[in-house]
């Protein structure tokens, strides 16, 4: 079993680190992630410019790749045969915060374990729903364990095709957890503000600041798992079709 983990925070993150020393008990591991932060960045994909790679030491001391791209560009490049070993797995994380309802489609972390299934190789996210301006280093043990532990569930059994699995683990002691739950896309909720600012020579320049966000509590969501102590695992699906929509769009003359 080889196992690419990736993340969206960069190589240095120690969440990456966590998820990696868990990952090694599973089998080979090749980390390869991006050299700087790239949250809330998105299915980004490189074609106007080269790549940048070259190798690094996490701070355990053990070897990693690490490149210019955006985390899907980690991971197309590593499928696409920058290693010489193929890649069966690739695990994306640990992200710091919650991967929620529409987050997903902002999250790096979420759109790079997409670009494994795009691929055809199976992809699983992994998010700590750490507490809103906690101070400190984060415990990333759990989370790690908890991927661990998933993980080795998925090469047991296998994985549907095309399924992206979305892990959100809540920031609790692992003999804390409440359990496991098998979840929906909750409904997520932006308090976004736009900041106006002006610079030395009066040009305004613009921030998306505001509240962190929350979420709706509804029992069976993502959300509403993380809220009752429940790791959240969240079986996402690539094609956004709306099927109900299809018969009304039909009626459309043009």
């Amino acid at each position: 079993m080889h196992i690419l983990v990736t993340n969206d925070d960069g190589v240095t993150a120690p969440g990456l680190l966590a998820l990696a020393q868990e990952m090694r008990k599973l089998g080979k591991v090749t980390v390869f992630a991006p050299d700087k932060n790239w949250s809330a960045s998105g299915h980004v994909k490189t074609m106007e410019r080269p790549l940048r790679v070259r190798e690094t030491l996490l701070a355990d001391g053990t070897p990693a790749f690490t490149s210019d791209g955006a985390p899907s560009d980690c991971v197309a490049l590593s499928l696409l045969g920058l290693h010489q070993e193929q890649i069966d797995l690739v695990v994306s994380g640990i992200n710091p915060h919650a991967n929620i309802g529409h987050d997903i489609t902002y999250s790096g972390t979420v759109t790079a374990a997409m670009e494994a299934v795009i691929t055809g190789v199976k992809g699983i996210a992994v998010s700590l729903d750490s507490p809103d301006g906690f101070k400190g280093l984060l415990d990333y043990s759990t989370s790690a364990s908890v991927a661990r532990r998933v993980v080795e569930k998925i090469i047991a059994d296998d994985l549907p095709k095309d399924v992206v699995v979305n892990i959100n683990v809540p920031y609790l002691k692992e003999d804390e957890l409440k359990g496991f739950m098998i979840t929906r896309q909750g409904l997520r909720v932006y308090r976004d503000l736009l900041v106006t600012r002006s610079d030395p020579r009066g040009t305004p320049y613009y921030w998306i600041g505001g509240e962190a966000p929350t979420g709706v509590d509804e029992p069976g969501t993502d959300f509403g798992a993380l809220k009752a102590g429940y790791v959240s695992i969240t079986p996402l699906q690539l094609d956004l079709t709306n099927y109900k929509s299809m018969d009304v769009l039909g009626k459309w003359e043009f």
